[in-house]
């Protein structure tokens, strides 16, 4: 077993299928992390799941976020209690693993999203390949870029983290009481690209006046300008904006990529939320139908759920996955980043290791 897990208390019971192991994190960031709202933390908890066979071993993360109301503490709850059915079952497939974890924590889709990663790193390995390689997609020097997130502070601190990371894209939290000029002031010091995400943070009145004088200063994208489940404004929203507009809050699973057709421009995909890496896949395509653009984003993982995000850039649009940039801890080496440039190793699986 790689050392790294030698460090903390494992949980193992050996049966014919795969073995379990699990532990919490607590990394703290470099910066107090604040979006709209008010909704500030200074540290990232989340859940690490380790699954092995013979001499394989993936690994998966899920972070919790408070906003959904899912607690590490319950995860591992759930864990503990049905340990043994999780490792009963014959891995041979991600896809029917995911199947039976999603029937097995109907309530819990980030622990399902953890375990779903962990099987496919595991199956990854298992069939000596990376997963984007497994996935039948081609990495290239022409994929999406990554952006650096600055949470929202005092004008004068948010220019202080922007020039302390020159990066050639920026996503800028917003819902402060005056957001223009935020962005006014940020784009005195760069011609960066600049994406903004108000997290629900906006009524419609305000995202209409807001989202032009964005557009002029050479805004990208909105991500979530409304309510997640303000439809009749967004559907206002959608005809008037000048810029792309992306759902988050209110795109967190598959049966909601539909919903978001004639409403946003694209959807963000997050991992953890969606409940893994395969209904993921399945949102992929399903917005690609649709005419939606995709990106998937970041809930602050690590290197370890980071680089389950890396895997899909031949699919994507954009791409939000700078967790490891805002930690102030690395927990495993595989995933690099060059100015916005992202890039993974040749390994099988998710490509990690660990320190």
């Amino acid at each position: 077993m790689l050392s790294y897990w030698h460090l903390f208390k494992k949980r193992v019971v050996k049966l014919i299928a795969v073995v379990l192991q699990f532990k919490q994190t607590n990394f703290p960031f470099i910066d107090p992390f604040t979006i709209s709202n008010g909704r500030t933390k200074t540290h990232q908890p989340a859940l690490l799941v380790a699954l092995s066979i013979g001499p394989f071993t993936g690994f998966g993360e899920a972070p919790a976020i408070q906003y959904y109301d899912i607690t590490v503490e319950q995860m591992i709850h759930d864990l503990t209690q049905k340990q043994k059915l999780v490792e009963k079952f014959a891995l041979t497939d991600p896809e029917r693993y995911w199947h039976y974890l999603h029937h097995l924590f109907p309530k819990n889709p980030f622990l399902v999203s953890a375990l779903d990663m962990a099987g496919w790193d595991l199956y990854g390995q298992m069939k000596a390949m990376p997963l984007f390689q497994l996935w039948n997609t081609q990495w290239s020097d022409h994929l999406p870029m990554c952006d650096y997130t600055i949470g929202i502070d005092t004008i004068e601190k948010m220019v202080q983290k922007m020039l302390a990371k020159p990066w050639p894209i920026y996503k800028i939290k917003v819902g402060t009481p005056d957001d223009v000029k935020l962005i006014q002031t940020l784009r005195q010091h760069t011609t960066a690209k600049f994406r903004v995400d108000a997290n629900a943070g906006w009524t419609l009145d305000q995202a209409l006046a807001i989202i032009p004088a964005l557009a002029e200063l050479g805004v990208e994208l909105i991500e979530q300008p409304l309510a997640k489940d303000d439809w009749e404004g967004m559907k206002v929203l959608y005809q008037k904006s000048p810029l792309p507009l992306f759902a988050d809050e209110s795109c967190v699973v598959e049966q909601d990529v539909a919903k978001c057709a004639g409403y946003f421009h694209g959807i963000n995909i997050k991992l953890t939320k969606c409940s893994g890496i395969t209904p993921a896949r399945r949102m992929i395509e399903s917005a690609k139908s649709l005419g939606l653009k995709i990106m998937m984003g970041s809930m602050n993982e690590s290197v370890i759920g980071s680089a389950a995000i890396g895997h899909f850039l031949p699919q994507l649009d954009f791409v939000d996955m700078d967790g490891p940039l805002l930690l102030a801890e690395a927990n495993a080496h595989g995933l690099g980043y060059h100015e916005g440039k992202v890039s993974l190793t040749n390994r099988p699986g998710l490509g990690i290791v660990f320190q």
